[in-house]
């Protein structure tokens, strides 16, 4: 991460998410539904808005595309961190792109590190990475297909089953993107600090739309899931990317995330127009 104040920003070790959505009702409404569809992450404008802002609490640019090359251990004991969403060699999705990369293009620069990549999953080691990996990180993120295979493994780990969980909790594009940027730091699986019990735990005090809630009342809820579940690791504990962002755009009622955007990121200022 290139912002010298920011805490790390990674995910706990990974499940698989998008096999295993938490049960939720339909939307109550075709009202509803047909805000949602309306209104998703997953159109193109809005994902690009989603990538800089997620890139913002996690690279200090609103620059995402910048990112494929990006590689450092940040020293909050996933081992190296690198990418457009932060794919760790210590929690499986780092091992997982690599993989799929080697499928795709056999022979490539980060197929001789794959079995240090899986003796190290899991941990912070760098046994059998260094010295070479990041410079061959570096390289392969000249490689379309490379760069292909982080967009594939984002969407498919991270993206698609926050999109997926947002729209059948009827939430619009505010509410997707505030599901995806609490995967893309916690992950998700059975850590009680993981996306499910996040949401787990503003059900229990609010319901989302798709269950008759109040919208802006159910992100309320979820927003402070979400700042307890970062307070319980201190490579988490500034809660900006929640306080004066997230939170900002919900008390402007901007729940399509439509710009101009105007928020901050550990006390540094963005803006999309």
């Amino acid at each position: 991460m290139s912002h010298p104040t920011a805490p790390p920003a990674r995910r706990t070790v990974l499940t698989l998410f998008g096999a295993a959505l938490a049960t939720t009702a339909l939307p109550h409404s075709a009202h509803a539904a047909a805000d949602v569809r309306a209104a998703g992450l997953d159109d193109p404008v809005k994902k690009d808005i989603a990538m800089q802002l997620v890139s913002s609490a996690e690279n200090s640019s609103l620059d995402w595309k910048a990112q494929y090359p990006y590689i450092e251990d940040i020293g909050d004991g996933r081992g190296y961190t690198a990418g457009i969403i932060g794919f760790c060699s210590g929690t499986g999705d780092m091992l997982d792109l690599v993989e799929l990369y080697t499928d795709r293009s056999p022979g490539n620069v980060l197929a001789p590190y794959l079995p240090a990549l899986r003796r190290v999953n899991g941990s912070d080691s760098h046994e059998g990475l260094d010295p070479g990996f990041p410079g061959a990180w570096r390289a392969a993120a000249r490689d379309s297909v490379f760069r292909t295979a982080q967009d594939d493994e984002r969407d498919r780990v991270y993206f698609g089953p926050a999109v997926r969980q947002g729209k059948a909790d009827g939430l619009r594009v505010l509410g997707q993107f505030a599901y995806y940027d609490a995967i893309v730091m916690h992950g998700d699986g059975t850590d009680p600090l993981s996306f499910r019990n996040i949401r787990r735990r503003a059900l229990r005090s609010a319901m989302p739309p798709a269950q008759g809630g109040d919208e802006v009342t159910y992100l309320d809820a979820f927003l402070d899931a979400r700042v307890w579940a970062m307070r319980q690791e201190e490579a988490h504990s500034d809660t900006s990317r929640v306080d004066t962002a997230q939170r900002v755009f919900l008390r402007r009622g901007n729940l399509d995330l439509d710009p101009p955007l105007d928020w901050k990121v550990y006390g540094d200022s963005y803006h999309i127009g």
